[in-house]
């Protein structure tokens, strides 16, 4: 809870253990062995922060956030707890907190959409599981795209994207590269399975603009903005890349800040060893980046894992405020991990921190934050607070009735279909096909009219020669029998006949040579 204008998470002894506004865009962890408290810590913290006029952004992967947007209950558990902080003069009273509930798969909040392109190829080659090869190709597409002025909002704009260079790859290849079939074939698969996961309903518009969140109520509470992600998180690939996405696009929309009063908003990574989990070196390097180059925006990231060791060293060191939750250690991998968690911490000399780390209970935790200074304080085992709001899941009917009376429902509710990449190839494959037909039928037809052509020629040249045929023997005939009947007797018949058919040659002749 927000007290003398410090977030309040816990209590140890009689001393207040609490993040300074100023220094919680320094990053945190929370950490701990499941069922420790991890989630307890989380919503007082959002809540402290919602208090202190700083929106705040949580992934809900189990379902139990949702009920922030309702007021607490007192219980046994909660009650005892508050005796123990003597919370009744401190000012503690259960309230609801300013929620909006957003879903990627538009079943449990607000659509939460972004498009291919914001997406970009790096994060896309992750979620589609692409080689570095593809990946590289992949990279190609976006480019062509880019220089030809296509857009790619949705996955069919990608497919027909992907079509149009698969078919046109030879002519592209002397300035991009050379793109195989192969790798090609393979990426549209992938997106083919994209869309079977959903990414035609999370891919598309109207896309996310990240600063609708940077919203308060009227009473000046930060609002809650809550992604629920008990579907998503069963494609953990897919889940890490959307955060990853979420964080970079904070990070890339917020000009820089420097050093605030308070945060401009704080984001709540769960399960955040996802994130890192396979993840390619360029990934890993990106992250880093984002993680160490956010503070300066205004944002803080808060990871939330079950073991340090699950966050890379070069984004552990960076994270200011930590809360460590017991952790088991059974095995010796464990309690070498369990060691290294303790190490991180600041020595406090009234205590023993490894041992301490395993005797933790349910709702306690070692605590360290850095000072006013930016200083990492002596670590404390603490008691952390209890929440304000509602613990558990929330009804579906309160789900939807929080849902559609916010305000930005209107904005967000109905997905918009506007021309890009692929309406415009469309567009063009149907007329290049048509004129590939009309190409095909004025050569068929120039075809058919040569045909004709050589055909009446060839008739003209057989008439003339039947005629002059006919004509040559007709006279020859009449002028042999002529001449015969002059001179008289066989002779004379002879002769006309040798004389008739020279006189005949000579004609023909003469008719060919005009």
């Amino acid at each position: 809870m927000l007290q003398d204008n410090k977030i309040w998470i816990g209590k140890a002894g009689d001393k207040k253990v609490s993040i300074f506004p100023g220094m919680a865009n320094r990053h945190g962890m929370i950490a701990g062995a499941t069922g420790t408290g991890k989630t307890v810590t989380l919503k007082v913290m959002a809540e402290s922060f919602s208090d202190c006029g700083v929106p705040v952004f949580l992934a809900d992967v189990k379902g139990d956030l949702a009920a922030m947007c309702r007021p607490g209950t007192e219980n046994e558990t909660v009650k005892k707890r508050m005796d123990e902080f003597g919370l009744a003069t401190e000012g503690f009273d259960f309230h609801a907190y300013p929620t909006a509930f957003w879903d990627v798969y538009a079943e449990k909040g607000m659509p939460l959409r972004t498009t291919i392109s914001e997406m970009g190829p790096l994060l896309l080659s992750r979620i589609m599981g692409l080689n570095n090869t593809q990946s590289d190709i992949l990279t190609i597409i976006f480019k062509i795209a880019d220089d030809e002025g296509l857009l790619l909002i949705d996955t069919k704009d990608l497919r027909s994207m992907l079509q149009y260079v698969t078919e046109n790859a030879a002519v592209y290849a002397a300035q991009y590269g050379n793109m195989a079939k192969a790798s090609l074939g393979a990426i549209t698969r992938a997106v083919v399975a994209l869309e079977s996961e959903g990414g035609e309903l999370f891919f598309g518009e109207p896309a996310l603009n990240i600063t609708d969140w940077f919203s308060t109520d009227t009473s000046g509470k930060g609002t809650i903005h809550i992604l629920d992600c008990q579907k998503l998180i069963n494609s953990p690939t897919m889940y890490a890349t959307f955060m990853l996405w979420m964080m970079s696009e904070l990070f890339e929309t917020l000009p820089e800040a420097g050093d605030l009063e308070k945060p401009r908003m704080v984001f709540f990574f769960d399960e955040a060893h996802l994130l890192f989990d396979n993840a390619s070196k360029v990934l890993l390097d990106k992250i880093e980046q984002v993680v160490k180059l956010i503070r300066s925006k205004g944002v803080g990231i808060y990871f939330i894992t079950q073991n340090p060791k699950d966050i890379p060293n070069g984004v552990l060191s960076q994270l200011g405020n930590k809360v460590q939750h017991a952790l088991h250690a059974y095995t010796p991998t464990e309690q070498k991990a369990a060691k290294a968690a303790a190490q991180s911490f600041r020595e406090n000399p009234d205590f023993d921190t490894y041992d301490t780390l395993l005797q933790l209970g349910i709702g306690e935790a070692l605590v360290s934050v850095l000072d006013e200074n930016g200083v990492p304080t002596v670590v404390e085992k603490c008691m952390i607070l209890p929440p304000q709001s509602q613990m558990g899941a929330l009804d579906d009917a309160t789900r939807t009735q929080q849902i559609q009376s916010n305000l930005l429902y209107v904005r967000y509710s109905n997905a918009i279909d506007r021309d890009s990449a692929y309406e415009f190839l469309q567009r063009k494959f149907a007329s290049d096909a048509e004129a590939a037909q009309k190409a095909k039928a004025d050569a068929a037809s120039a075809k058919e009219a040569a045909k004709k052509e050589a055909a009446r020629n060839r008739q003209i040249k057989s008439t003339t020669k039947s005629v002059a045929s006919s004509a040559a023997g007709t006279i020859g005939r009449e002028l042999g029998n002529s001449f015969g009947s002059s001179v008289g007797g066989s002779f004379g018949k002879k002769l006309g006949g040798n004389v008739g058919a020279s006189l005949g040659r000579g004609i023909m002749n003469t008719l060919f040579k005009l």
